[in-house]
């Protein structure tokens, strides 16, 4: 039987990096996938994750299966924080949550409670978004539409367009939103437009979905949940899929969760029970040594500020390549205005480059990017950076 079938072609990341693997080139450098990068151009594993999982390794006394939604103590964290530890939302007991494989595998579960319950609903992605969003919900069976979101001319949040947009979406449907460093754009909007959004997200009786995978590296953990808190209304629904992957450097423990938002405990736990089925009919029980990391981090005083200072400084490299980028394009005489890298959020920046230009840097340079021109800021280091632009420089 599989002798009739075609070879698949590479993942449009994941691909990337294996060819980036396979390049002999000793100055190649790899902006495509998105995994943080620190000075030495390596992914760390954070101290506080280092103390965390010994402590973890001293006080495990079994290797028994997890419940199908997590350990409790895991998903207490996840809520809090998400929402902070005196949010209406928690003391309400409206939220409820489920540990997933990562933020990808909280989006499936999602997708399949989404097609399960709600057989008519679409959901609409942002343009852009992340590559993998579409094949997720369609591999679902979801009818997944899109609404406008970027300005790639004035290299800004397409606002008023994603606003009339949103204002034709049918009652019912599902509404992705990026809860912060929006991928693979870099923008966010503001606290006013995001009432603007939850606003008129509640008037049409749309369900707000948020990928929130990001927390913590855009403005700070309670900057960044704004967003997300805008929408937590009193009676409000809502999902919430989390990933610890980047915030925790929890790559390859794959660390997620989703979360539901009821109008009240009883309907928050309704819609828990269904998600545990879909749980149950995938991969039954989530993976427990992540989790066991982070209610670690998240349950101790001192953990957690290590673990923040940790993140504050992820974030501050990251901040710092973007306005060293922007210098370092000028300093080689490019004509173009990327100052607006420096105005975006997060780990990625959509740097307007052609198709045709990301090309030659591959081929010519040995510089590794997405095909739609976003990059990795989080891969630029001190050392790579002059030849990075040097070769920017070039093919502009």
């Amino acid at each position: 039987m599989f002798d009739s079938l075609e070879m698949a072609p590479p993942d449009a990341i994941l691909g990337l990096t294996e060819a980036f693997n396979n390049d002999p080139n000793p100055g190649k450098i790899n902006l495509g996938v998105g995994v943080y990068k620190d000075a030495a151009n390596k992914t760390p594993v954070l101290e506080s994750v280092k103390h965390a999982e010994a402590l973890v390794q001293q006080g495990q006394t079994t290797k028994t299966y997890m419940p199908i939604p997590g350990s409790p103590d895991y998903t207490t964290r996840v809520r809090e924080l998400l929402f902070g530890k005196r949010h209406e939302v928690l003391e309400s007991e409206r939220a409820a949550t489920a540990h997933t494989p990562g933020g990808t595998g909280a989006l499936r579960v999602a997708g399949d409670f989404i097609h399960g319950m709600f057989p008519g609903a679409r959901i609409w992605l942002s343009d852009p978004t992340w590559q993998n969003h579409r094949a997720v919900f369609q591999a679902a069976g979801l009818d997944v539409r899109a609404y406008p979101y970027y300005d790639s001319q004035g290299k800004t949040l397409a606002f008023d367009a994603m606003m009339a947009a949103l204002a034709e979406v049918p009652e019912g449907d599902v509404v992705l939103f990026h809860g912060c460093c929006h991928n693979p754009s870099g923008m966010d909007p503001d606290p006013g437009q995001w009432a603007d959004i939850a606003a008129l997200v509640r008037k049409r009786r749309l369900l707000p979905l948020l990928d929130f995978a990001y927390q913590g590296l855009a403005d700070g953990l309670e900057a960044d949940a704004a967003g997300l808190r805008t929408f937590c209304m009193p009676g409000s629904e809502l999902m919430v899929c989390s990933s610890f992957s980047k915030n925790f450097g929890l790559y390859c423990e794959r660390t997620g969760a989703l979360t539901v938002v009821g109008a009240s405990a009883a309907t928050a736990n309704k819609a828990l029970s269904q998600v545990k089925r879909c749980i149950r009919a995938n991969y039954s029980n989530p993976p427990a040594h992540g989790a066991a990391i982070v209610s670690t981090i998240l349950g101790d005083a001192a953990l957690q500020r290590l673990w923040e200072q940790e993140l504050g400084a992820m974030r501050g490299r990251i901040n710092t390549m973007r306005r060293l980028f922007v210098e370092t394009l000028q300093s080689k005489g490019v004509a173009t205005d990327f100052s607006f890298i420096t105005r975006q959020k997060g780990m990625f920046s959509f740097s307007g480059l052609s198709p045709n230009q990301v090309k030659t840097l591959r081929e010519k340079y040995a510089i590794y990017i997405v095909a739609s021109g976003r990059i990795n800021v989080a891969g630029m280091t001190e050392e790579n950076m002059d030849r990075l632009c040097t070769a920017i420089a070039a093919v502009l």
